[in-house]
């Protein structure tokens, strides 16, 4: 597999690119062509490009494709949402496509500036825009948000959303306040939502969702005591299961499922 390196702007140490790789913005989705390939052509027109990174020897970048006119061999291709593109570009191009739409979006969402109105500007060498009026500075924006396996001997404590489009029962998560810790954020949210206290909060593995900006935190934690109570606003059910007894959880795109799947591995 070739070496991933994000960054936020071509370095000559890097050494010269065979070829640039472009990630064509069209809402909130990619546009691929029907074999999942790429261009390696950028459209004409004056959109902002966006440095992505480099992956082996092709730097990736981004374009806003919403505000330039798609014309010759683009008309092939196909705007695809970031959940099917998880299965025709594996982990490593997933993660380049959320970062893609995730940067291409901040800037639609911050071409004036929020404190006086001013139209921003591009920061040469940052990631960054800045009013030229007042100075303010946006940076891209990350949400961060928790989610944790609760145990209880050898049972898990599983959720159905009520936002959740299918059946289906995952780990609890939520967003980190102003002010809180995540792992004071994990303790709240398993109280706010299931009604239970836990303790022992470990830090598992953390995963870029672009839904729209957040990053994922994921932890597991154990069960100090109390039942089940759902918030009925956030949960329809909540279950303690044991390996054997699974419900349908979520797909291999979540880190979620990567939890649970360590989880069984342990267990089995």
């Amino acid at each position: 597999m070739n070496e991933w390196i994000a960054g936020t702007v071509p370095t000559s140490s890097d050494g010269p690119p065979s070829t640039r790789r472009w990630w064509l913005v069209q809402g909130a989705s990619v546009l691929v062509a029907t074999d999942g390939t790429l261009p390696v052509e950028a459209p004409p027109g004056d959109g902002e490009p966006h440095y992505l990174g480099r992956l082996g020897d092709e730097e990736q970048w981004a374009l806003d494709v919403d505000a330039v006119e798609l014309v010759g061999d683009h008309d092939a291709l196909q705007p695809t949402d970031l959940f099917t593109l998880h299965a025709t570009l594996g982990e490593q191009g997933w993660a380049i496509a959320g970062r893609a739409v995730q940067l291409v979006e901040w800037a639609r969402t911050h071409r004036f500036c929020g404190r006086c109105g001013a139209a921003t500007q591009a920061m040469d060498g940052e990631r960054a825009r800045r009013c030229p009026e007042c100075g303010l500075m946006a940076f891209p924006r990350l949400a961060p948000a928790m989610i944790v396996l609760v145990e209880r001997g050898e049972e898990v404590l599983l959720a159905r959303g009520r936002a959740f489009p299918t059946p289906m029962y995952s780990c609890l998560a939520g967003f980190v306040e102003p002010g809180e810790t995540v792992e004071e954020a994990v303790v709240r949210e398993v109280r706010e939502e299931v009604g239970v206290q836990v303790g022992d909060v470990r830090y598992q593995r953390s995963q870029p969702w672009p839904f729209p900006h957040s990053l994922m935190l994921g932890f597991r934690a154990t069960w100090l005591g109390g039942d089940i109570e759902i918030d009925p606003v956030e949960i329809v059910d909540a279950q303690w299961y044991r390996v054997d007894d699974l419900p349908q959880v979520p797909p291999g795109i979540s880190i979620a499922r990567k939890l649970i799947d360590a989880w069984v591995a342990e267990h089995s």
